[in-house]
């Protein structure tokens, strides 16, 4: 897969994709990921590539012809080009899945006031990281690339190493623990330490619909719940908590 990322400041870019997990990856020609300086394609001697308002209003606005030129110059079959943008969708884990499974992922990244509305003709998505402002795009297009990199096949190592985060599966993950069994006084669950699979998986469930029904019910009411995890949920109203419970998912 490749990612690029037009942006005015490529060393912001630059440096996270070369780190830990995405720069081995990058090494061993599992993704390629590169950042596309927006200046390269500015005209003029000096490359500009905002400008103000029309109509008035304070902040700079990004120009669309460096834009388009660096889209058009970037693109081919098989492109998707995604505009990162406070007003796009909400970006999920959902809609990482797939991004990683396109072949060519070009990223946006916006600067200053916003871009010009003109260059929504040019891109098939636009995506919001959260409801927060930054100041600008970069930062977003990072988190985008990770999330996605990540799902690529031999990114991460372990075949199954994403598929019990939090998100992928429509809820929040539950408590994990390492070495040491115990730590100033606070000990390992034993369940975790008996060895018997079924039953840790079982506790590992109930928990993470205690975390998600605690922390997030929103994502309670949208996820694919079993008859009995249902019924959990229903115990977890009434005022029991998982430990309590957790065999009843059985």
């Amino acid at each position: 897969m490749r990612i690029d990322i037009v942006t005015l400041f490529p060393g912001m870019v630059e440096g996270p994709v070369s780190e830990s997990i995405l720069g081995r990856a990058r090494e061993r020609g599992l993704i390629e990921i590169q950042a596309v300086s927006l200046r390269d394609y500015a005209a003029g001697k000096h490359r500009v590539t905002d400008d103000y308002q029309f109509g008035g209003g304070g902040g700079m606005l990004l120009k669309p012809e460096p834009v388009f030129g660096a889209v058009e110059a970037l693109r081919s079959d098989g492109s998707r080009v995604v505009l990162l943008d406070p007003r796009g969708r909400r970006f999920t884990q959902a809609i990482a899945g797939e991004l990683s499974r396109v072949p060519h992922l070009i990223l946006l990244a916006g600067r200053y006031e916003g871009v010009d509305e003109r260059i929504a003709a040019l891109v098939d998505d636009e995506l919001s990281i959260g409801d927060y402002v930054l100041t600008g795009g970069e930062l977003p297009a990072l988190v985008v690339a990770d999330a996605v990199a990540r799902l690529i096949p031999g990114v991460l190592g372990d075949g199954g190493a994403s598929r019990g985060d939090s998100f992928a599966c429509g809820l929040l993950e539950g408590p994990q623990y390492t070495r040491p069994e115990e730590f100033r006084g606070m000990r390992v669950p034993e369940v975790l330490l008996s060895g018997d699979h079924a039953r840790i998986a079982r506790w590992r469930r109930a928990q993470a619909l205690w975390r998600t029904w605690r922390r997030r019910p929103d994502l309670i009411e949208t996820a694919e719940l079993t008859v009995t995890e249902q019924e959990l949920i229903e115990q977890f109203r009434r005022g029991k908590g998982p430990d309590e419970v957790w065999m009843r998912s059985a």
